[in-house]
């Protein structure tokens, strides 16, 4: 079953239609750049509303106001590969992994440090 979910054509086929719906949003909500970088298609100015926390990936993309650093987007780029990896099971399985960023495995995973979760020079 794992193979059919994860890292599968399933899969990728949920990460293209996520970045897919990610595209149409920013494209439609942002209003300052948008930038292709380490990966991503980044679009800032999004209302603040439009995203979770600092800002969200969503397949490929992604969307924040301003928060935009080197730091922020090789966090980011591990939660791309995440949704390459699981499709469209991962925002179940971000879910049930809890709003907690000290404790979700998927943050911990992308580095909690470089998404901003931990004080400069924290560590865990």
């Amino acid at each position: 079953m794992r193979s059919i979910l994860f890292d599968s054509p399933v899969s990728r086929a949920g990460y293209l239609y996520a970045t897919l719906v990610a595209l149409v949003w920013g494209f439609f909500w942002s209003t300052g750049r948008v930038e292709r970088r380490g990966g991503l298609v980044v679009f800032r100015g999004m209302p603040a509303w439009a995203f979770g926390r600092g800002g969200s990936c969503v397949g490929g993309c992604y969307l924040t106001n301003q928060n935009v650093t080197d730091r922020i987007l090789e966090h980011e780029a591990v939660h791309k590969r995440q949704w390459q990896r699981y499709g469209m099971v991962f925002p179940l399985l971000y879910l049930v992994a809890g709003r907690n960023p000290l404790r979700n495995r998927f943050e911990i995973e992308a580095g909690l440090d470089k998404g901003g979760y931990l004080a400069r020079g924290e560590h865990r």
